[in-house]
């Protein structure tokens, strides 16, 4: 008989009706005069459940095995406790005052407000402080590097915060998020003076964008509201790319059909093959972002296709963890600046409510400081931000380098602006030549990065320069996509075939005849110009 047990130090266990740890062996639990709380094989702690009942008399803890003939979802129901949840969390109005009364169920098809306007999911916060900041640190932090379903992933580590009510059975996941926070040495102390700059590669993930994140609770959901018969046939998004690659890969992860609405010619092949290949239904349409936002939006209000865009806020569930896991990267500490690339704008608000949700539990007791990056050829926020907030205009989006961002009407501008205002934040630009002289640039020290992230990099430069970041200021850029995703763009530059560019970076590849001395030749030169001046 397999049993599972767990060890909790006295001042977590002595509160009552808490969400239990899932873990195993994890060394911050090794204290003394531990309280021992035992379920048997049948059973195990659900993380968001509740237990009244313990028992001294336990066998000696040992290794949870699985059994031969089980995989890890049969292993997490066989080990589920039976207790009652007490988390949940409902959509409301965004930003709604205290008085408002309107609210949705989650598992309600619905996108807008009765006003019209954006909805927010919101969690019983009353019930998520009975727990204080210590236990969520050390609940999240237990889980990390584990493959116990569903909490492998950086997004379901922490589920009673995402979707607390789901049933893990539910659960659409490639283990996404735990990305890689690289220390940006050189890039930081070459061109910006800089110790303390780190660059979080949210795009090292299943399809090689931040868009997992939020596509593994949305289509997580879609999975849930199937299964509840509700009318549900498909999913659709309008994408400029990641969004469309995302969503393909979940859907077929989950059967579930998934339709793509993409701008033609205006994404990268690297970007177009992904849908294509996982199956997705894809319809090229002759417009930009804006129009087959226009489209989408049309056709799910008449048929049983689930809107998978950042107008529905169950996106930015999943992409709000990748604040959290910033902090649990810096040993929850709070970096001073947090950069991120901003389009249709739903991710620097999940930033900071992923952060905001971290200091009004506890875990935390400040959030720093955003920053929106934007492109100069779609940048309504810019604009809007540098009339001091004063007048919105959508504006065209024209062509730009940074595709995934080329947005001229947002749809997430109110939320971006309440997480700017909120945060003492500013916005900041990019041109062509900037953001993809800083994406050379960056890659030169050893990153390989996307053009958003040379939009975000590029903000950095220039709020280096006025002084606003100081030299000693903890600062994180987040890099919402892979490279590899943009090297035609890369290849145009290092090539200098992109017009009215200096592409003052270049590294083109040298021609060489095919003997020694050619060879010896260049050689020589090169190794002569990179030897140490004395």
């Amino acid at each position: 008989m397999a049993y599972s047990c767990s060890l909790f130090h006295s001042s977590l266990a002595s509160k009552s009706n808490f969400p239990l740890l899932h873990h195993r062996n994890h060394p911050k639990f090794n204290r003394p005069a531990p309280i021992v709380i035992s379920c048997s094989s049948s059973s195990t702690f659900d993380p968001s459940s509740t237990t009244s009942s313990s028992n001294n008399n336990t066998p000696s803890p040992q290794k949870n095995r699985r059994l031969a003939d089980e995989n890890i979802r049969d292993e997490a129901r066989r080990h589920r406790s039976t207790a009652k949840n007490t988390l949940s969390a409902k959509y409301v109005p965004f930003n709604a005052g205290p008085d408002c009364t309107e609210s949705y169920s989650l598992d309600e098809i619905v996108y807008r407000s009765r006003s019209g306007g954006l909805l927010d999911v919101q969690h019983d916060m009353e019930a998520l402080k009975k727990f204080d900041g210590a236990y969520w640190r050390e609940l999240f932090d237990s889980r990390v590097g584990k493959t116990t379903w569903p909490y492998g992933s950086g997004v379901w580590s922490k589920k009673e915060w995402v979707l607390p009510e789901i049933d893990p059975d539910d659960i659409v996941s490639a283990f996404e998020g735990n990305s890689n926070l690289f220390w940006a040495e050189r890039f930081g102390k070459q061109f910006l003076g800089m110790n303390d700059l780190w660059v979080k590669h949210c795009g090292i993930s299943h399809t090689g964008s931040f868009k997992d994140l939020g596509m593994t609770v949305l289509v997580s959901q879609v999975n849930r509201l199937r299964k509840l018969k509700r009318p549900v046939v498909g999913v659709g998004c309008a994408s400029t790319g990641d969004t469309s690659a995302a969503l393909s890969a979940y859907c077929a992860a989950a059967g579930i059909p998934s339709i793509v609405f993409l701008p033609a010619n205006k994404i990268s092949i690297a970007q177009l093959v992904q849908p294509i290949a996982n199956g997705a239904f894809v319809l090229s349409i002759d417009t930009d972002f804006d129009g087959c936002m226009k489209l989408i939006r049309e056709v799910t209000a008449e048929l049983p296709i689930y809107l998978a865009n950042s107008l529905n806020s169950l996106r930015l569930e999943g992409q709000k963890t990748a604040a959290i896991e910033i902090l649990q990267q810096f040993d929850w500490e709070v970096p001073d600046w947090v950069i991120v690339p901003g389009g249709n704008l739903g991710n620097i608000y999940a930033f900071y409510k992923g952060f905001k949700m971290c200091q009004e539990l506890g875990l935390v007791d400040r959030i720093p400081r955003l920053v929106c990056a934007q492109a100069a050829n779609a940048n309504p926020l810019y604009l809007y931000y540098k009339s001091e907030w004063n007048e919105f205009k959508a504006v065209k989006a024209n062509t730009t380098f940074a595709s995934a961002i080329q947005i001229g009407d947002p749809v997430s501008i109110d939320r971006a602006v309440y997480a700017l205002k909120n945060s003492n934040g500013i916005v900041e630009e990019a041109t062509e030549e900037e953001l993809m002289d800083a994406m050379a640039q960056a890659d030169s020290t050893g990153m390989f990065i996307c053009p958003h992230t040379g939009v975000a990099l590029t903000a950095l430069m220039k709020l280096r320069k006025s002084g606003v970041i100081g030299a000693g200021d903890r600062t994180v850029v987040v890099s919402t996509a892979h490279g590899l995703k943009f090297t035609q763009s890369k290849v145009d530059y290092h090539s200098k075939e992109i017009p009215d560019m200096a592409c003052q970076f270049a590294n083109p590849p040298m021609q060489v005849k095919a003997d020694f001395g050619s060879v010896m030749d260049v050689l020589m030169k090169y190794l002569g110009d990179k030897a140490p001046k004395h």
